[in-house]
């Protein structure tokens, strides 16, 4: 069972910017794409980022040009870099990461909240 913890949410001002990292109980060689979704109240889990294995990457229109996902394979963990933030960007954020075999694995999730 593969386990992914979450670090580096908060409470940060408009144009704040913080870093999350993900853990990978395992190495990420093992993934064949990992990902970031984030959960706002009331609405449904949606995508941020994702990075495959070959790093070819992908943003939500919302958070291009702003967010940055990176892996470091010698620590096996996944980050997303998060400037110029926004309260709309206030969610849970959630790492998620798809095995070989297609299994999904989820992250328990961390708070951001963007207030002034």
């Amino acid at each position: 069972q593969v386990r992914l913890v979450e670090s580096g949410g908060g409470l940060v001002q408009p144009g704040g910017s913080l870093r999350l990292s993900c853990a990978a109980s395992g190495s990420i060689f093992n993934f064949v794409v990992m990902g970031w979704y984030h959960q706002a109240p009331g609405k449904e889990r949606e995508l941020v980022a994702r990075i495959t294995s070959g790093e070819s990457t992908n943003y939500a229109d919302s958070v291009k040009g702003r967010f940055t996902i990176s892996t470091d394979n010698a620590k096996n963990t996944v980050y997303l870099q998060m400037n110029s933030l926004k309260p709309e960007d206030t969610a849970v954020y959630y790492c998620n990461a798809v095995g070989r075999d297609s299994r999904d694995s989820w992250g328990q999730g961390t708070q951001v909240t963007v207030s002034s």
